[in-house]
């Protein structure tokens, strides 16, 4: 695997709008992928799933390595696989994917250099007392001036209805 793997076939058009949103196994997550699966319906745009996967790390074990990596590629293969379903049933098509490795932020900043059809990231913050999430406390913190898009953060705590009536 090289790190920067995506589905080709699932591309975007030229003129639509992408909403990125990165895959985690957060609740707040499934706020900002129904978000952003409602702005891309109104929009005519598109939405794309970012998920990242921790580099294995065993050095003198490559084929330990190997297999630890292979089974999450296989993992993010399925959640994302499970996410397209409620993406299409929310915004009317399919997403794109994309799979990286590394660390989440960086990936993040790095695929958005690489990729101009991504129009907006989308998070959601996060509801508990740990703050708003680690995305966008780097983005507020550090990474605002390396972001060529806009970037929407929509409360994590918002319901259905609630999203349904503000996009």
């Amino acid at each position: 695997m090289n790190g920067s793997d995506e589905v080709p076939e699932t591309r975007s058009g030229p003129d639509e709008r992408v909403f990125l949103v990165v895959v985690d196994d957060s609740d707040e997550m499934k706020v900002a992928l129904h978000f952003a699966c409602r702005q891309a319906r109104n929009t005519g745009g598109r939405v794309a799933l970012l998920y990242v996967q921790e580099r294995a790390d065993f050095q003198h074990w490559m084929v330990v390595e190997e297999v630890m990596r292979e089974e999450q590629r296989e993992a993010a293969e399925g959640l994302l696989q499970a996410l397209s379903s409620e993406v299409h049933e929310w915004s009317g098509k399919m997403p794109i994917f994309f799979i990286r490795e590394g660390d989440r932020c960086e990936a993040l900043i790095k695929l958005l250099d690489e990729e101009p059809t991504i129009s907006i990231v989308v998070l959601a913050a996060g509801t508990g007392r740990g703050g708003p999430g680690p995305i966008i406390e780097h983005i507020v913190s550090k990474g605002v001036g390396q972001i060529r898009v806009p970037v929407t953060i929509v409360p994590g705590s918002l319901g259905d209805e609630q999203i349904i009536a503000i996009t």
